[in-house]
């Protein structure tokens, strides 16, 4: 393995080149998919497939994709949540439960498609159950993939099964209360990601998380997340006392990133005060650009759904905005970093830029206390 200019202990564990890490992101496989995740390895990060809305089957087809592309080291990351309310694995019982159970929202979704004149369509993926949520983590594990991330929840009943088939563990956090219950449950890195975040996050700013999760679970190695897009971000994160960096928001505008055009276009254009917090379209806190959807839901006196209700109560909603080339009425989970990203490039020349900046900034502030110690 060659060893790159910011050699961290986690380059020594996964057998990669550089301290990066692409965050495994969602949207049905959109975000990460197997052509981005082989991109970042064969840079000398370590890729990462977000699968968590696909199946077991398509988790498994999208794993051996990604050792088609590189034989380099690469990851899955799930949700595992931890607080979930009950789920059947059939979608037909579910939305007819929800239409049941919760009137009031079904109508209003009904009403947000007539607004935006779409026509009916069937919502796709599959329904986050116990059962679905198996089989995701079983393909995982028979394909023996060298890494797994839990984006959401409580990764303890996987820790055993992979260290069976030689698996490392993550678990994403963002308090240090849920850091030690990652470490509790035997998890080999904690991912402390600060609200500044993109998808799925917590109520503490990186900078004040990082140090903390550090101090708190020491031996057990950190990496940062949330607000690092450039070789500053990752400097700051090493410095805080991470071993590297866990980066989403700064690949959504890769070549190889399979994103919606206009979202990609929102990230250009979208200034940090356009990327915000809301339960609308999963019932977990997620940070999205803001749109249509997410100012009615705001303004309707109506509360998101519990996960996994909310996702199925929008499901057909998303499945029509996407079948009307409407894809700004999609959720488009991004960080507040997203202010400073300007164009897109090859995965290849966002993470070594990332690298080359780091250096130049470490060698200036060496530069700055050589001056200092001098005077």
């Amino acid at each position: 393995m060659k060893k790159g200019p910011l050699h961290t202990s986690l380059c020594d564990d996964l057998g990669i080149e550089h301290p990066i890490i692409l965050a495994g992101m969602g949207m049905k496989g959109r975000a990460t998919p197997p052509r981005l995740v082989a991109a970042v390895s064969e840079a000398g990060g370590l890729g990462v497939l977000g699968c968590s809305w696909l199946d077991g089957d398509e988790v498994r087809r999208r794993v051996r994709r990604v050792r088609e592309l590189t034989d380099k080291p690469f990851g899955v990351d799930l949700l595992l949540p931890a607080t979930m309310a009950e789920a059947m694995p059939d979608r037909a019982e579910m939305r007819a439960r929800v239409k049941r159970d919760y009137p009031r929202h079904w109508e209003f979704v009904q009403s947000l498609r007539e607004k935006f004149n779409l026509p009916p369509a069937e919502g796709k993926g599959g329904v986050m159950s116990a059962a679905f949520i198996r089989g995701q983590v079983d393909a995982c594990l028979e394909e023996r993939v060298p890494v797994f991330a839990a984006g959401l929840g409580d990764p303890s009943w996987v820790v055993p099964l992979a260290r069976k088939v030689g698996m490392k563990v993550m678990g994403l956090v963002g308090t240090v209360r849920n850091a030690q219950r990652q470490v509790n449950a035997g998890v080999d890195y904690v991912i402390a990601q600060g609200y500044e975040a993109g998808g799925h996050t917590g109520k503490i700013a990186t900078v004040a998380l990082v140090p903390q999760v550090v101090d708190a679970v020491r031996p057990v190695p950190v990496l940062a997340a949330g607000g690092i897009a450039d070789g500053r971000g990752l400097v700051a994160g090493l410095a805080l006392g991470a071993v590297g960096a866990w980066v989403g928001t700064a690949f959504l505008l890769a070549n190889e990133c399979d994103i919606f055009a206009v979202h990609k276009d929102e990230i250009v254009r979208g200034s940090a005060e356009d990327f915000v917090v809301t339960r609308a379209y999963t019932g977990k806190t997620a940070r999205d650009y803001r749109n249509d959807v997410i100012a009615a839901w705001e303004s309707s006196g109506l509360s998101a759904l519990p996960m996994p209700l909310q996702g199925v109560l929008m499901d057909e909603f998303v499945a029509a905005a996407e079948a009307a080339d409407r894809a700004d009425l999609i959720n488009n989970p991004v960080g507040q970093i997203a202010g400073m990203l300007t164009k897109k490039r090859p995965a290849r020349e966002i993470l070594l830029s990332m690298v080359d900046e780091a250096v130049a900034v470490l060698g200036r502030l060496d530069s700055m206390h050589t001056v200092a110690a001098r005077a």
